[in-house]
């Protein structure tokens, strides 16, 4: 009985531990430039990252050992792998190809201006009591997808006007800036757990859902950015409503 309690306990860790290892081939991916495979299991990491602790809740086996994993592995998945991202768009952006020189050559490492903020925001979240049922700043899956959907839109999705802006330089630096500081920003954020499956007690998930995947069914990975920033504002415009009620 004892063994089986104790494999009860673990499956959310080895949940947990996939999304590592996706987390792993990922880095890899993104050295290489790989990025749309890259993406790909930066996704299926985020996957096992929900599941995870949707089994912990499940099982009721929740341990501050799960909680300092679950860090970890978010900081390759999730943090060092949109930095990666950033240091290739950064490297072939209009500035760093028209210049030489050793600044030039340094200069994409301000992408992972965005690792740093990912580390950051990850062991404030385990030490902050608020963020319970929801988030405060934008978690670091979010981002991450966000980051990485531009480079894979850049590769299949590319037009002119995409291209004028996922090239240039500054505006890069301004999306690693305005990424790093939402990852930190006091902004209530709503999280996607349910307690259970009403619509009135979940209207804004539901709707956020709803639209979200009309957005990916309808422009595929054009929508991923669009769907991540929409959350954003839906989340600010929820707690200002609830605010007033």
């Amino acid at each position: 009985m004892c063994s089986f309690l104790e494999m009860r306990k673990q499956i959310p860790n080895i949940i947990t531990l996939l999304n590592l290892l996706c987390g792993t081939i990922a880095v890899v991916l993104a050295v290489q430039n790989k990025l749309d495979s890259a993406f790909f299991f930066v996704a299926l990491g985020i996957f096992f990252d929900f599941f995870d602790g949707f089994f912990a809740r499940l099982l009721n086996v929740k341990s501050d050992l799960g909680l300092q994993l679950d860090s970890l592995a978010d900081m390759v998945t999730s943090g060092v792998v949109p930095g990666v991202g950033m240091f290739q768009l950064l490297s072939k952006s209009n500035f760093v190809l028209q210049n030489n020189g050793l600044f030039a050559e340094i200069f994409p490492y301000f992408g992972f201006f965005i690792t740093l903020a990912s580390a950051y925001r990850l062991a404030k979240f385990n030490i902050d009591t608020r963020q319970i049922t929801g988030f405060i700043g934008l978690p670091t899956p979010a981002n991450a997808l966000f980051i990485l959907s531009l480079p894979v839109i850049l590769q299949h999705h590319s037009t002119d006007f995409l291209e004028n802006i996922l090239q240039n330089t500054w505006i890069l630096v301004v999306i690693t800036l305005l990424s790093s500081y939402m990852l930190n920003a006091e902004v209530p954020l709503f999280a996607l757990k349910f307690k259970d499956y009403s619509f009135q007690n979940n209207k804004i998930r539901y709707i956020f859902l709803i639209i979200s995947i009309l957005g990916l069914l309808s422009f595929k990975l054009i929508a991923v950015p669009v769907i991540i920033v929409f959350y954003i504002f839906i989340s600010i415009f929820q707690d200002k409503y609830s605010n007033k009620l």
